[in-house]
């Protein structure tokens, strides 16, 4: 089977990098991804699959029919671009002044697609149903949920997907077990003192100057009070206070991101964070609001269907093309949405240029791919949801 999923790859791989090109020239943003979804749709029509749009706002679902007695696997890709001014130097670089395939989603989408090609020309019975989920709105990490609100995740057994990754160079799969990228929350707080003169602080409570030792004694207090072997990272990326130079400011909003990789740790940190700035804020005479928002949780890969896919992997192009990933990222990923539904597991795709001293990375204006990664992804994918029904027949 292996060989024939190879054959078809090889065979549409052209075909493969005409799709990835048009995305990568056409991105839109999360949410608007419309023409992405219409030109979707139509690919995965003359494939032969079921197709369904304007789920999850402007997604697509395309079933491929199966073994209807066995489990139904779900594959995710997601189609998003970014607000980003592309300075690749590209024949097919992006139309959209200001909105760029800087993460890899085009690739993404190309190979979600290919798979699915694959698949609906195999001729076997040990296939089982297969759903490709087309997502849009990873970026701003929302569209994971539009998507399953819709009912995608309904009677599906497991989840497989992927991201490239620059650092990787490509024909290479990566395979991390266990937690792949961070929980992310978002952070909001203000802290509340009195105006006054600039020149009779003492008159006053200082909101900029209490804001200040907060973010301080919060970074400070991430050291000597949180388990060092269950990272925690906060960054205040955004900060507004303060009406005129000579005027002490009254009030002060701290905007921020909170990432760690622990379920446990997770949940004590807002009320961690509360105890530091009120420990902060109550010597001052300065009040304080606090508006922690969940996220996204961490991804955290099942062994089972991770093992299959470095398998996969291994045998379709050789160990020395398989790289095991020792440490999570601390970005994050609403593929964690999915798993809170089915088991499901992310390969990294390596995208790297072996023959270039820089490849650039994610979100970067100048963030290239090598496409011969295509074929890799495709095959890989593929392969691990022939193995993943393999599997299950077996127990």
């Amino acid at each position: 089977m292996l060989s024939q999923i190879q054959t078809i790859a090889a065979e549409i791989t052209p075909r493969l990098i005409e799709i990835r090109r048009h995305l990568h020239s056409h991105p839109e943003l999360s949410g608007q991804e419309y023409k992405t979804a219409a030109y979707v749709a139509g690919v995965m029509s003359s494939s032969g699959l079921h197709v369904q749009e304007l789920v999850g706002k402007t997604g697509v679902v395309a079933e491929l029919e199966g073994n209807g007695t066995l489990p139904l696997l779900a594959v995710r890709s997601d189609m998003d671009g970014l607000p980003i001014v592309e300075r690749a130097d590209l024949e097919f670089v992006s139309t959209q002044r200001g909105i760029m395939h800087a993460c890899g989603h085009d690739v993404h989408t190309t190979v979600g697609l290919g798979a699915a090609m694959v698949l609906a020309r195999l001729e076997s019975k040990a296939l089982g149903r297969t759903r490709f989920l087309f997502q849009p709105a990873e970026e701003t990490a929302q569209g994971a949920r539009w998507m399953i609100e819709d009912g995608v995740m309904q009677d599906v057994a497991a989840i497989l997907s992927l991201h490239v990754y620059p650092s990787i160079r490509a024909g290479t799969v990566g395979i991390r077990y266990g937690a792949l990228t961070a929980a992310a929350d978002d952070l909001e707080i203000v802290i509340i003192g009195e105006s006054g003169h600039g020149a009779r602080p003492h008159e006053a409570i200082d909101a900029i100057w209490i804001a200040s030792q907060v973010i301080t004694t919060l970074q400070q207090s991430i050291s000597r009070t949180q388990n060092p072997l269950h990272p925690v990272v906060l960054t205040i990326g955004q900060i507004s206070g303060g009406r005129a130079a000579n005027v002490i400011a009254d009030r002060v909003a701290l905007q921020g991101t909170v990432r760690s990789l622990h379920p446990d740790t997770r949940s004590r940190l807002p009320q961690w964070i509360e105890k530091i700035v009120a420990g902060v804020c109550e010597p001052y005479g300065a009040k304080y609001e606090i508006n922690y928002r969940r996220g996204v949780p961490s991804v955290l890969n099942d062994p089972g269907l991770t093992q299959i896919t470095e398998v996969c992997a291994e045998e379709a192009f050789g160990r020395e093309r398989v790289e095991l990933i020792y440490e999570p990222s601390l970005g994050a990923e609403d593929f964690s949405l999915y798993l809170e539904h089915a088991p499901g597991t992310m390969f990294r795709l390596g995208v790297g240029f072996a023959d270039r001293p820089t490849n650039y990375p994610l979100h970067h204006p100048k963030f290239e791919v090598d496409e011969s990664a295509i074929a890799t992804g495709v095959v890989t994918m593929a392969y691990a949801a022939y193995r993943y029904w393999e599997a299950v027949t077996s127990l």
